[in-house]
C-alpha cells in the first residue's frame, strides 16, 4: 500500500479507526478488559469536547467499561492524527532507502522531535519476533558502519576510525538478517552464525576473511564455498554480490538520506531495512504488518530513547 492508496482510502481519522478496529477485532469488537463481546457503540447527539467518533461500552454488569478502537495502543496517547500516522507509515514502508526525520517533518508539517520520535517507533515496530534461521543458499559478509573520531591524534597523526560492524545473511530469493556487533571477531560473530543460519544449509558463501573458519560451526565449514575478492568479484554461483547490493543500499540510505546516525539507534534502522527487504514484494502485507506491530507491541517513550546507552 503505497502513499497515494493511504492518503485516498484514509483521508479521516474515522476511516483509520475502522481499519484499526477491524484489525484489532476481526471477529467482532470485544470489550478490552472482560473480553465479552456484549459491547454497544456510544452514538453522541450533541457535540462535545471528546471528539472521538468511535467508542465503545461493555453490556456486562460487573465491567460496563468504555474504550475506543486506539485504547491501550500506541496511538491512544498520541496527539497526531491518525491519518498523519498513517502517512508517516506509508512513507517509511515505500521508502527503498528510508526517509529521514527532516523529510518526515516536511512531509507531516510537524517538529522535528516529533518527526523525529515518530519514526523511531515506526521502526520499533519494524522488528522480526523469533525470525526464522536461513536455509537453502545462504550468504554471509560483514561491513563497517561509523566515521572518524573528531580530534586529531598526537604527534600530527590522522585520528583513528571508530567503525563498528554490520553482519549481514542473506538467503539467496530468501530473508534477510541484519545484525550489529562492535567488533570483527569469532567470538562475537559465532552466536550470530549459530543462531541465524541452520546447520541444514546447502551451501554458505563468505569471502575469504581469517574468522569465518572459526566462527561457524564444522558442519557449516565443510559446506562454505570461498570467493577471493582480490581474484574476482564471483566464479559461477560462487559469490556474494547479494549481501554486497545490501550493504551498497544501507551504505547510501547512511550517507545520502540519513547523513549521521547514532550507533545506540544502529539496531533499529538495520531491523528496518530487514523488515522491509524481506516483505519487498509485499506492499500491502508489509504496511499491515507494520501497524498491527503499532498496535500491538509495547510504547517507546521519548525518555528512553533519548536515554543513554
Amino acid at each position: 500500500m503505497n502513499l497515494i492508496d493511504v492518503t485516498a482510502e484514509f483521508n479521516t481519522d474515522d476511516k483509520c479507526l475502522e481499519y484499526l478496529e477491524a484489525m484489532r477485532w476481526p471477529s467482532g469488537v470485544a470489550c478490552i478488559e472482560c473480553g465479552s463481546l456484549k459491547v454497544s457503540r456510544i452514538t453522541r447527539e450533541s457535540k462535545t469536547k471528546n471528539k472521538r467518533t468511535r467508542l465503545y461500552q461493555c453490556l456486562e454488569k460487573e465491567c460496563k467499561h468504555q474504550f475506543s478502537p486506539t485504547a491501550g495502543t500506541i496511538f491512544h496517547d498520541s496527539h497526531l492524527p491518525l491519518r498523519k500516522w498513517f502517512a508517516a507509515i506509508a512513507l517509511v514502508c515505500e521508502a527503498k532507502k528510508g526517509v529521514s526525520a527532516c523529510q518526515m517533518q516536511r512531509h507531516l508539517k510537524v517538529n522535528y522531535r516529533t518527526a523525529w520520535h515518530l519514526c523511531h517507533r515506526i521502526r520499533e515496530a519494524m522488528k522480526e519476533e523469533s525470525p526464522e534461521r536461513l536455509t537453502g543458499v545462504v550468504e554471509l559478509d560483514e561491513t563497517y558502519i561509523g566515521g572518524k573520531v573528531r580530534h586529531r591524534g598526537s604527534h600530527g597523526r590522522r585520528p583513528k576510525k571508530r567503525k563498528d560492524v554490520v553482519v549481514g545473511m542473506v538467503e539467496r530469493g530468501g530473508k534477510l538478517h541484519l545484525i550489529h556487533i562492535p567488533h570483527a571477531t569469532a567470538r562475537l560473530l559465532k552466536p550470530i552464525v549459530e543462531e541465524h543460519i541452520s546447520p541444514n544449509v546447502e551451501t554458505l558463501m563468505t569471502d575469504d576473511a581469517t574468522i569465518y573458519p572459526f566462527a561457524v560451526q564444522p558442519q557449516l565449514d565443510s559446506k562454505r564455498k570461498v570467493i577471493r575478492h582480490t581474484q574476482a568479484y564471483g566464479i559461477g554461483d560462487i559469490h556474494t554480490n547479494t549481501i554486497e547490493n545490501v550493504f551498497s543500499l544501507l551504505k547510501r540510505a547512511m550517507i545520502g538520506t540519513y547523513h549521521q546516525v547514532s550507533i545506540k539507534h544502529l539496531w533499529r534502522y538495520l531491523n528496518e531495512f530487514s523488515f522491509r527487504f524481506n516483505r519487498r514484494e509485499e506492499q500491502q502485507q508489509l504496511f499491515a504488518e507494520t501497524t498491527k506491530n503499532l498496535i500491538y507491541g509495547q510504547a517507546l517513550p521519548y525518555k528512553n530513547l533519548v536515554a543513554s546507552a
